[in-house]
């Protein structure tokens, strides 16, 4: 007897349920590949703060990179020229100094912020898909440098695509692991902007570097330091705010 539609639909999915269960296995097998569940003690701190914390995180190196204190840089996917060489600079900078550089493996200013502190530190991407896929494709060599030197982190399992909505969940990770957040070059709309907020939500420290008023990609920078972001022009400056943070200053973003 021929299979009805509904029976053919449920055997495909099956068939794709069990092709990314042999996929996940097969990456799990990899060295320094790790999957950490929620009441596991590896499981970091700062993302039981976050809303709805991952069950399960999927990690592809070093898993003590989770703990180390985490700075923020996000912003455009469309930068200028400016904005680029700023991420790079402030990511150098502060790798420099210790930090780790956590953001999301983005083209623009996510990429800048992850080549700089690469160049004199460590970095983490926090992925909108499977461990085990470099998104966008081109930044694949990024990704390969970042798995073997510093930490990829997902809540999606291998074989999992990008998707609209993976990317506000992921920019909670990044906001969740990190002790604030730097912005540079967003506009109003933005996924950056999302990252900074949840950041504030969360009492982390939120800065923007201010740009051109002729450039719409500042435009969502002045708007977070207009509600109370912390403007900075200089790395050393983001180190100040931290580690007065971190010393239980008085710094307070206004949400």
């Amino acid at each position: 007897r021929a299979l009805s539609q509904r029976d053919r639909h449920l055997a495909a999915s099956l068939k794709t349920k069990h092709a990314l269960i042999d996929r996940g296995l097969a990456w799990l097998k990899q060295p320094n590949n790790h999957i950490i569940a929620w009441h596991q003690e590896q499981y970091p701190q700062a993302l039981r703060q976050i809303d709805s914390p991952p069950a399960f995180l999927f990690i592809s190196g070093s898993l003590e990179l989770l703990w180390h204190p985490q700075i923020a840089i996000v912003g455009s996917r469309q930068p200028s020229a400016s904005g680029l060489e700023v991420a790079y600079h402030f990511a150098q900078n502060l790798a420099q100094k210790g930090f780790t550089i956590t953001s999301g493996l983005a083209r623009g200013i996510d990429t800048s912020a992850h080549f700089g502190a690469l160049s004199h530190g460590k970095t983490i991407a926090a992925l909108a898909t499977g461990p085990d896929i470099a998104f966008p494709s081109k930044n694949q060599d990024l990704y390969e440098q970042i798995a073997e030197l510093g930490t990829l982190i997902t809540e999606h399992a291998p074989g999992i695509p990008a998707l609209r909505s993976h990317f506000p969940a992921r920019n909670r990770i990044i906001a969740g692991l990190s002790q604030g957040t730097v912005v540079i070059e967003a506009a109003i709309r933005s996924g950056a902007l999302i990252t900074a907020r949840i950041a504030a939500e969360l009492n982390k420290e939120v800065m923007a570097v201010p740009g051109s008023i002729h450039n719409p990609m500042a435009y969502g920078c002045h708007q977070l330091i207009r509600e109370g972001a912390f403007l900075v022009e200089q790395p050393e400056e983001v180190a100040h705010i931290i580690s007065c943070s971190t010393a239980g200053s008085t710094f307070q973003v206004k949400h």
